[in-house]
């Protein structure tokens, strides 16, 4: 079974490797095409709300859902309690060494659902991957 390693997140060919066979499969528009560590959208007069959020839940699966779905949901959750309307999310994985890649695709692909679902789009990133406790 492949897993998630320290190199994944070290920005080099590993961290691209993985953007491209995980990440891009799931997260796709033109906004986040250039892969850069921010995005740049069009906005509306008026005011714009952001916001960011950090979910550890354990265990990362859990009935009803994943953490790629808290992740999602709390988030446009937050934007929504402010009376925004969400249309851009950022995505931040900090993953452990040893995360199976299937686990990884399930709360990616989850994350893509959810995403469209809340009609956001995934529009910047960044994954880190830390030492297995």
């Amino acid at each position: 079974m492949e897993r998630v390693r320290l190199v994944h997140g070290n920005g080099g060919r590993f961290s691209h490797e993985l953007t491209e066979r995980f990440i891009l499969k799931y997260f796709t528009n033109d906004l986040l095409a250039p892969l850069h560590d921010g995005a740049q959208f069009p906005v509306a007069s008026g005011r714009m709300a952001f916001t960011t959020d950090s979910y550890v839940v354990q265990p990362t699966f859990f009935p009803g859902g994943n953490i790629g779905k808290l992740a999602v949901c709390g988030t446009v959750n937050d934007l929504a309690m402010n009376g925004a309307v969400p249309q851009y999310l950022s995505c931040g994985l900090i993953l452990e060494e040893g995360l199976p890649f299937d686990e990884l695709e399930t709360i990616l692909s989850t994350m893509s659902d959810m995403a469209k679902l809340a009609n956001v789009q995934i529009v910047t990133g960044d994954t880190k991957v830390v030492k297995k406790r």
